[in-house]
Formats: structure tokens, C-alpha cells, sequence
């Protein structure tokens, strides 16, 4: 958000802050969902670069294609156990893995 926009809503009584401040998250909880959330785009991004349809990523994984649309969308009911695994199975490698969720420099 643009500062004057911030200002302008402060001005007129809003409270304005994060999503982190909103829903009381500790930093451990927050970077845990950015993580899913890395994890979940990188799968999406990986299966469209290989042409796959969420019902052939469904097959290889032996899943159903409403998983893998939960999966890629971040679903909170999907594991990381899950998302790693579904990663794997696109081919991504342990360094692959490490670069997704190392913090850019």
C-alpha cells in the first residue's frame, strides 16, 4: 500500500497493519505459511513448465485432480510431508528444494 492511500485511511479512523498483526501470528507461524505458500506456487509453476494438467500431476501422484488444486492453492488441510512429496514427483531435487526456500538475497 502506497503511503498516501495508508495515510488517507488512518486519517479517517482506519487501523491499518498486517495480515501477521490481524491474525496474531508469531513469526514461526507466519514463515510457516510462507513456506507452504512458496512450496504450493513452486509446484504450480513446475507443473505448467512440464505441461501437465492437474489431473495428469493427480495421476502420477496416485491422488485425485480436487488434491492437487488444494495443493496448488495452499489448502491449510495440505502437509508439507504432502507438498514435498508432490514436488518429487515433478523431478525437483533436494537442491531444487533448498533454492525454493532459501530466503532471496
Amino acid at each position: 500500500m502506497d503511503k498516501e492511500k495508508r495515510q488517507k485511511l488512518e486519517e479517517n479512523g482506519w487501523a491499518v497493519g498486517s495480515v501477521d498483526e490481524f491474525l496474531e501470528l508469531t513469526p514461526e507461524e507466519s514463515a510457516y505459511i510462507e513456506l507452504k505458500l512458496t512450496l504450493a506456487t513452486n509446484l504450480r509453476q513446475r507443473r505448467r513448465e512440464q505441461h501437465l494438467t492437474q489431473v495428469e500431476l493427480a495421476n502420477l501422484m496416485h491422488s485425485s485432480q480436487s488434491r492437487v488444486a488444494k495443493i496448488e492453492a495452499g489448502d491449510p488441510s495440505v502437509s508439507l510431508d504432502l507438498l514435498v512429496r508432490s514436488l518429487l514427483t515433478l523431478g525437483v531435487t533436494q537442491s531444487d528444494l533448498a533454492h525454493m526456500i532459501s530466503p532471496a538475497v
